[in-house]
Order: C-alpha cells, then structure tokens, then sequence
C-alpha cells in the first residue's frame, strides 16, 4: 500500500467534494483530519452543529456525515485513489465517525469514479417535478445503488405514498407546536438569499421552493411561517415518486451507511437525468417512524424518505470554506 504524502491540494480537493454533500438543515456537521504522510483521512462528527431538538439521537447528524464520507470515496476514485474505510474505528469516541486510507498502489473504484460529475450537480430541488412515473430500469439502478452501500431502497405503492405524506403533515403540526424545534429551523434557515447575508451554511431562501398550493409532496417548508421575499405559490405533482431508504438495524454504524447509501443514490439518480429532495420530518418523531415502514416490505428502520422525479435542478445552498472544516498533519 502507497504511504507517500498525500499532496495538500489534492486533499482540499477531497474535502471539497465531501462537504458538497446534504446534511440536515445544512448545518454541514462534519470535520476532517488528514494524516499526509500515512494517506489517511479522519472523519468526525462536529457536535456544535447538532440540532439536539430536531435530531435528538444525532441520526440525521450521521446521516450527513455518512453522505460526506461517500463523496470523499467518490472523489479519491476520481483521482485515480482506492480508499479503505473503516467506520466508528475508536468505541471510545463517538465522534470519531470513520478512518479513511488512500492508497495510489490498488486500482480505483470506476463506478465510484463514474459518479464524480454529479457531486457538483446534486442539489435538493424543493421545486414542482412533471407527473411523470420513474422508469423501472431506473428504480431498480437506484435500489442496486443502495445495496452496494448495505441499505435498500423501498418504492411504496400509490396507496402507502398517500400514507407517507399524512404522516409529513402530521410531523409538520407536531413542529409547529415545538419551540425549540421551530427555533432550530430558524436559525439554520434564511429567508433571504445567499449573496444577501454572506450565510456559509444553513438554507437560503432561494432554495426554500415554492409554497405549495395544497399539500401533494413532502416537502418541508422551510419558511416557519415568516415571509420570504419574491416567493411565490405553486402546484406540485399530483402523484409523487417516493422511495424509503432503510437499514435492518438502527445503530450509529447503520446510520452511517444509511448515509453513504443516500448519497450513492442521490448521485445515481443525478447522473440519470433525475432531480430529488429529502424529507425526514416524520421519522424524527417516534410516533410518526414506526409508521413510514411499508407493511408488506422487509424494511425495519427507514432512514429517509426521497422524493425523485424530473424538473428543475435545485439552487445550490452556502458551503463552508475547507479551511474551516480540515486539519492537515
């Protein structure tokens, strides 16, 4: 295995592509270490960036780490590195969330390297998608996608989808009715736009997407009834394309490649044409989690409920500089 000094730039060029990954409310809650002359790449959780009332067992938190942990995976392919990954490598610290070796002496992952283009072009489109069915082909390239990560991905029936988004609303009265939860969503949200507040994380408010005209998807409103300038109303698809992600078992490990499955798909689908948001409202109230599970599936835990389809690609939210989020050694 290659133990020659990882070259700086190459490493920011990494982290970059990690942290272009989703995270709840954009809180962008990862940091990373890199240990040049062994090639290896640490990942841990930043716990400042926790959202204790929205996420109170931190497993969005892991989910976005897992996605950025993904990305990183996805890069060093494209630059030619095969990466070994071990995760929660230290039980004695919780937020040492993944060790990642990268060697130029194995080959690269080409189908890791293949899903390079879309880190740049996957961003969560909150917009109207066309009433236009998934392929199955497609369905099932995107299922394959969650397998290869140890998770499954679940496309529900029109009567469970129906199910699903009862349960959105549901978890949405049960926000609204939270302090603490609404005053998490709005500090991680701006109702103006990036170039407006300078905001290097969050959700700005050109990516909220319009207000919906009746409740058809789950998309969260990210507004909590403030006003956002220039938005306006919208229809949605009658019939949206819904895929639960999910995991046999529901541990920090488990979360973790739950995210990294997220993210695979997420590029799958980017790179096939697709656009697509996320939702986790109703699994992060206990009453309402149990119930997102699809009766006649496999599927134990769902990690993330997906909305995918075609229209618009969504607006690109703030990203931290890598400065801030990597150490080199």
């Amino acid at each position: 295995m290659n133990a020659e000094p990882l070259d700086v730039n190459t490493i920011k060029a990494l982290v970059a592509d990690a942290t272009a990954a989703p995270s709840l409310h954009n809180a962008q809650p990862w940091a990373f270490r890199c240990l040049r002359d062994t090639g290896v790449v640490r990942l841990y959780a930043d716990l400042e960036r926790a959202l204790p009332h929205t996420d109170p067992d931190n497993r969005g938190l892991l989910l976005g780490c897992g996605a950025a942990l993904f990305n990183l995976r996805v890069a060093a392919a494209a630059a030619g590195l095969a990466s070994d990954v071990r995760l929660l490598p230290d039980p004695a610290s919780a937020e040492f969330l993944a060790e990642v070796r990268l060697s130029g002496a194995e080959p690269a992952d080409g189908a890791l390297a293949r899903l390079a283009p879309a880190i740049p072009r996957r961003h969560s489109s909150r917009f109207p998608y066309r009433d236009e069915e998934v392929p199955a082909t497609t369905r099932e390239r995107l299922s394959e996608a969650a397998r290869l990560e140890g998770a499954d991905l679940f496309f529900p029936d029109a009567w469970h989808v129906r199910s699903v988004l009862e349960l959105v609303q549901d978890a949405e009265g049960t926000e609204a009715l939270d302090p603490e939860v609404h005053e998490e969503t709005v500090r991680w949200t701006h109702t103006e736009p990036t170039a407006a507040d300078g905001a290097a994380d969050g959700i700005p408010g050109e990516a909220f997407g319009p207000r919906q005209r009746g409740t058809s998807v789950p998309v969260r409103d990210f507004a909590a009834g403030r006003p956002v300038p220039g938005r306006g109303w919208a229809h949605f698809e009658e019939n949206p394309n819904i895929a639960l992600l999910g995991t046999a078992r529901d541990e920090p490990v488990d979360w973790l490649r739950a995210g990294q499955a997220m993210e695979r798909v997420l590029l799958r689908a980017t790179a096939d044409g697709l656009v697509a948001s996320l939702t986790s409202q109703p699994l992060q109230w206990p009453d309402t989690r149990w119930a997102v599970r699809d009766p006649v599936s496999a599927m134990a835990n769902v990690q993330m409920v997906i909305r995918l389809g075609y229209g618009p690609e969504g607006q690109a939210s703030p990203r931290r500089p890598v400065a801030e989020v990597l150490d080199v050694l």
